[in-house]
Order: structure tokens, then C-alpha cells, then sequence
């Protein structure tokens, strides 16, 4: 994410989806869908790029996603926690 403002705060996510794949099994996993930061809710389109880096013995989820206007870096961890790393103004 270039030219993005670095956060790493930690923020609720209300909301996941599931996204399904023709001719295949929903995915285990959820997205995010929507995000409270600072009082303020932000929804996401259903549509991202889902990242698992591992860090040592840890695996760490990142999750790009968007409303629209901004994209959002967010990570899960393996304690279920989010943060939002970092955002961006969309690419118009």
C-alpha cells in the first residue's frame, strides 16, 4: 500500500461474509464487511485480497478491503484480534 497512512490501531469488526466459489464449498474463512474505528462505521464492499503471512510460528491474516472511497489494510490475529494498519484513498 503505497503513499498509505500507517495506523495500527485495534478495531471491532461487526460484520464478515463468506465468500462462495462457483462449483465449490463456501470458504471457511470470513472478510470483513464492517468496521468501527473511532466512532465511526465504514462498510466494505464484498470484494478484497486476503493475505496469510507467517511470522515465526505465528500466521498472520491481512485482509485488503475497500468502501468505495478508501482501502483498508486490517489484520487478524491468531488471538482474534483486529487492527487496521493502514489506509489509503481508492484508486479511482
Amino acid at each position: 500500500m503505497n503513499n498509505a497512512t500507517l495506523l495500527n490501531q485495534e478495531v471491532e469488526i461487526t460484520s464478515v461474509y463468506f465468500p462462495s466459489k462457483a462449483g465449490t464449498q463456501r470458504e471457511v474463512e470470513g472478510y470483513p464487511r464492517r468496521m468501527v474505528f473511532e466512532g465511526r462505521e465504514y462498510n466494505f464492499m464484498e470484494s478484497g485480497i486476503r493475505y496469510l503471512v507467517r511470522k515465526g510460528q505465528e500466521l498472520v491474516r491481512l485482509f485488503d478491503v475497500s468502501d468505495g472511497q478508501q482501502t483498508y489494510r486490517l489484520r487478524l490475529d491468531n488471538q482474534n484480534h483486529w487492527t487496521l494498519v493502514a489506509m489509503k484513498d481508492a484508486v479511482a
